[in-house]
């Protein structure tokens, strides 16, 4: 039995199948560099596409008011990324965001968060027709694309 991996373009397909997909990358939200890209942009230009959706990315990964806190934990055990604020020997320690969704009148942009094992710095972008896509399945979709990709 052969155990496969998918990679950018593997996934990138299987996000162009959800009903209502006009386009999807995949982009490094640090640089804002397109990894790999598929289908329509919403500017007819993917590397702009993928730079304008990487700010909107950046500021919501970076800012502590879009994180969620877990239950506190001894300050000895935490670790992660900054934003933790001490208190008693305890810190909260910060989640990442999960996804960040943009809509406007006829559609909606889905920017999921892809974790990685080195620095989790890559983001999986949907572009979905509002009236043709749904945007609860996508989340969900998008969600377990995201965990399947490999980079």
């Amino acid at each position: 039995m052969t155990f496969r991996v998918p990679g950018i373009d593997e996934c990138l397909l299987d996000a162009m199948r959800l009903p209502g997909a006009r386009g999807a990358g995949v982009v490094d939200w640090i640089s804002g560099l397109a990894l790999g890209t598929i289908g329509d942009s919403p500017n007819d230009d993917h590397e702009a596409t993928a730079a304008e959706a990487a700010e909107l990315a950046r500021m919501a990964a970076e800012h502590r008011a879009f994180a969620a806190t877990t239950t506190r934990v001894p300050a000895a055990t935490a670790d992660g990324p900054g934003g933790q604020a001490e208190q008693g020997g305890h810190v909260d320690h910060l989640l990442p965001v999960e996804d960040v969704i943009v809509t406007n009148r006829d559609s909606y942009h889905l920017i999921r968060f892809v974790r990685t094992t080195f620095d989790s710095s890559v983001f999986l972008h949907l572009w979905l027709d509002r009236d043709e896509g749904n945007l609860a399945l996508a989340r969900i979709r998008v969600g377990e694309i995201a965990e399947r990709l490999v980079l």
